[in-house]
């Protein structure tokens, strides 16, 4: 290189460093200087086919160029591919996004393949008519009419509507070329830079294998497929059948209910028995997730107790679960009778049994039923072949035995745990039940209180009895009633703030309750109605005539009262009964000081 560009060089890169504004003239030959390239990764989209893809200057990657040019001088700017997913097919192409050139200096001249004149023209019928290439044929070429600063902002991207587009990273080599006109020996020297620019495609939300939080599940219950968690009770004794299941759910972020897309491995740990598949089983065990659900078993090992267990994936960790191994026997039996009147024929959930083991776990194995003597089997069942009972996996977590009155009576019965009496190890309380086949000759109304606050909530009873004036089994009754139902003076309509509908007495077809229920208030062989008291003091009577349902002599009028106490009534009695004992304790305090004042008379005298 000559003396002479040395100098040049020397001189523009001086000027340069000094700032643009105090730039009053450019040499009219250089070498090119200051060449800087930039780069800005860009983002697409999946696509198949031609179809689907986003691909446009918005998303693309963005080459920046520019640089210092003597009159003749030029950059080239090529592409070229250097990795993308396997079986992506897509087209890369090499565009102009726009000019940059610094106003007032020499102007920047685009070309794909050649130099052009000093007029940039993007479309129409001038030198440059298309606004990108592919890379394998694009080479755009940055010149300036004089010596001066030029530069351009070039954008590299995926063409939609062509290939396939697989998730992935898809980098390029950006290749500038500086090319020098060196005045002196007449020739071109050239200098190369190269920069990596990528694409980044990411997969579809709902093609992701990322397990998201929000949307998988985990329930246990006895069966598979389970949608909810339900308890699990089950012999200890070591066995190679389930004993209950685990139901994953593994889904993306997406939310895809089939969640086919999700795959992670399954992690479960149990404090009791095992877990895991039929071929991979333990107390901690790691399993494959390869389906949108999958039912993990749950195994008892002979050891008795309350085992909690764990379910993790690596990006999920579910909230624990329980379940329960019972001892081959149970340790107590406690019998209870919700269905104190039995009708002749069969009588379901008559007898209910709660068992737990020498842990205090619910024992869940089969019990059964039988009548302490051959008199109670006359009356309910035989005493010779105890009869099973069901177990309730509901909610209610009971045995539940159905009872068979045979003849009207009393009854006691018993529960054991095996289907004979020689057999059983454990045996229940006795109970009693009532077996009463008469029909219904009347009707009775009451309410479940006496008294009650203002506004406060009652219910009301329905109750057919025999012609002892005993209740009787649970039934539906056509007409129990008279048209209209139950009639009352006194407004029953609604709870606190008239927010809470209170039941409609007006039916006359009557189905009363078998058991009695804490929560609805039922009692067994009654009807029950939810009402809601006045807001002030009154006695609120309600009545209703018997009907057709029943013989005549029970076709009559029947009546129920009560009492809702006045308020304003009631504070007024507390504060005469306040002013009473005020009174009371100040004739205590003036004869307590006359006693004094005698005392201190005495002792002076």
């Amino acid at each position: 290189m000559s003396t002479t560009t040395n100098f040049k060089r020397i001189a523009l890169v001086a000027v340069a460093a000094l700032g643009l504004g105090v730039l009053s003239a450019v040499p009219s030959s250089a070498a090119v200087s200051g060449v800087t390239v930039t780069v800005t990764n860009g983002t697409s989209t999946l696509q198949t086919g031609t179809t689907g893809g986003k691909s446009d200057t918005s998303t693309a990657a963005v080459i920046n160029v520019t640089g210092l040019q003597g009159s003749g001088d030029s950059i080239t700017v090529t592409a070229a591919a250097k990795s993308v997913p396997t079986g992506a097919s897509r087209v890369a192409l090499l565009g102009i996004l726009d000019t940059n050139t610094t106003s007032g200096w020499a102007r920047t001249d685009v070309d794909d393949l050649t130099k052009m004149s000093t007029t940039l023209v993007l479309t129409g019928s001038g030198a440059y008519v298309t606004d990108s290439e592919t890379i394998a044929t694009a080479a755009y070429t940055l010149a300036g009419g004089s010596a001066g600063y030029v530069g351009a902002r070039f954008f590299l991207q995926l063409e939609s509507g062509t290939g396939t587009t697989i998730a992935g990273t898809y980098t390029y080599t950006v290749t500038v070329k500086s090319v020098s006109y060196e005045a002196a020996q007449s020739a071109y020297s050239s200098v190369t830079q190269t920069s990596d620019v990528s694409i980044v495609v990411a997969d579809l939300a709902s093609a992701s294998l990322v397990a998201n939080p929000s949307f998988s599940t985990a329930y246990i219950g006895t069966t598979t497929g389970n949608t909810t968690d339900s308890i699990v009770n089950a012999l200890s004794t070591a066995s190679d059948t389930p004993r209950g299941y685990l139901t994953i759910k593994l889904r993306n972020a997406s939310g895809v209910t089939d969640g086919t897309a999700a795959r992670e491995s399954v992690t479960i740990t149990t404090t009791i028995g095992q877990v895991g598949t039929s071929t991979n089983r333990g107390r901690s065990v790691v399993l494959a997730y390869d389906a949108s659900s999958v039912d993990y078993n749950i195994y008892s090992d002979g050891t008795a107790g309350t085992g909690t267990i764990t379910i993790s994936t690596p990006s999920v960790t579910f909230s624990t679960k329980t379940v329960s191994f019972y001892a081959a026997n149970p340790a107590t039996l406690v019998a209870s009778v919700p269905t104190p009147n039995l009708k002749i024929g069969s009588n379901s959930d008559s007898v209910r049994v709660t068992a737990k083991d020498s842990n205090g776990n619910l024992w869940t194995g089969d019990l059964y039923v039988y009548a302490s003597t051959a008199a109670d089997a006359l009356i309910a069942g035989s005493n010779s072949t105890p009869t099973v009972c069901s177990f309730d996996t509901g909610t209610d977590q009971r045995h539940e035995c159905t009872i068979t009155g045979n003849l009207a009576g009393t009854a006691k019965l018993k529960v054991i745990n095996a289907s004979t009496v020689a057999a059983a190890t454990v045996t229940s309380n006795e109970v009693s039940v009532v077996v009463n086949g008469n029909a219904a000759a009347s009707v009775k109304l009451s309410f479940d209180k006496a008294t009650y606050a203002p506004g406060e909530r009652a219910r009301i009873y329905v109750t057919p009895v025999d012609s002892a004036g005993k209740e009787i089994a649970a039934n539906t009754y056509s007409n129990l009633l008279a048209t209209g139902g139950i009639s009352t003076a006194a407004s029953l309509s609604y709870g606190p703030a008239g927010t809470t509908q209170a039941d409609s007495l007006t039916a006359v077809s009557i189905t009363t309750s078998a058991n009695a229920s804490s929560t609805t208030g039922a009692r067994a062989g009654s009807a029950v109605y939810t009402v809601y008291m006045p807001t002030s003091g009154a006695t609120v009577t309600i009545s209703a005539t018997g009907g057709s349902s029943l013989p005549l002599s029970g076709q009559v009028a029947v009546t129920a009262s009560a009492t809702v106490t006045d308020s304003g009534a009631a504070a007024l009695a507390a504060v005469t009964a306040l002013a009473t004992t005020v009174a009371s304790l100040k004739t205590l305090i003036t004869t307590l000081t006359n006693l004094v004042l005698k005392i201190q008379k005495k002792v002076k005298a």
